[in-house]
């Protein structure tokens, strides 16, 4: 039973790998058995990521890569291929956030995190898709902000995250039958990350202690673990799910 949850001889992607969670992941999945390779549009912070991915013993390889551009997902995509010869896991991990007031946000400041977030993971997963065997797995990194409010004015990371979980269905509508490929999504709660540095001072903590019944920030571990399973064969009877690793956000 314990052989269903390791990724043994598995090729994952972890975009966004750069920082925070997207490192957390790439080192996780390495530790879990797979050579993973790397993408993030600050190419020279990679090298940091690389590094912790090989101390496990695994292979990597590094490719600079804007999600928010359908041919670097496509590039990325390829060069795994050609490194590698497979791409079993998809880690949609690469998105940014804003908190700016609707009556103020602009056009272009509210179409960047669509790019990213929400036609990223699209061009990301339709890449990766192109050349998955049957029995891989895309993983989409969604938000409680999806299908909750914080307190902060965040459309544009809300609706981009409420998108990402509606593609993730449709998506493993298309292609489990067909393509033998499950798509389900992560919905975190509270982690350390680029921004949850950017919350205003103390807003966190409030958050923590009115909404979040565990009390606590999650540990990245934490998401990580999650994200193996739903990458691995013990998760081979599940699609199209979104499933919350949030400490309990979404049933207060």
């Amino acid at each position: 039973m314990l052989r269903r949850f390791g990724l043994d001889g598995k090729v994952a992607i972890v975009t966004g790998a750069s920082s925070g969670l997207g490192v957390a992941f790439a080192r996780g999945f390495a530790e879990a058995g797979a050579d993973v390779v790397i993408g993030a549009r600050r190419a020279d912070r990679l090298g940091e990521t690389r590094r912790l991915v090989e101390e496990t013993g695994r292979r990597c390889l590094a490719v600079a890569t804007d999600v928010a551009r359908a041919e670097d997902c496509g590039a990325l995509a390829e060069a795994a291929m050609a490194e590698f010869g497979a791409v079993d896991v998809l880690i949609n991990n690469a998105g940014v956030g804003t908190a700016v007031p609707a009556l103020r946000e602009t056009p272009e400041e509210f179409r960047q995190v669509i790019d990213v977030n929400l036609l990223g993971t699209y061009w990301m997963a339709q890449a990766c898709a192109r050349v998955m065997r049957p029995g891989s797995s895309v993983v989409n990194i969604g938000s409680v902000l999806g299908g909750t409010t914080a307190g902060l004015p965040q459309a544009a990371y809300s609706a981009s995250k409420a998108g990402v979980e509606g593609l993730t269905r449709d998506l493993a509508q298309q292609w489990t039958g067909r393509r033998g490929i499950r798509v389900n999504c992560l919905v975190p709660g509270f982690f350390a990350s680029e921004m949850t540095d950017q919350y205003p001072p103390g807003y966190l903590e409030r958050v923590l202690e009115q909404r979040v019944p565990m009390g606590r920030a999650g540990d990245p571990a934490e998401l990580v673990a999650a994200a193996v399973f739903l990458a691995s064969d013990a998760a081979s009877y599940i699609t199209g799910v979104a499933l919350p690793v949030d400490g309990g956000v979404l049933i207060t």
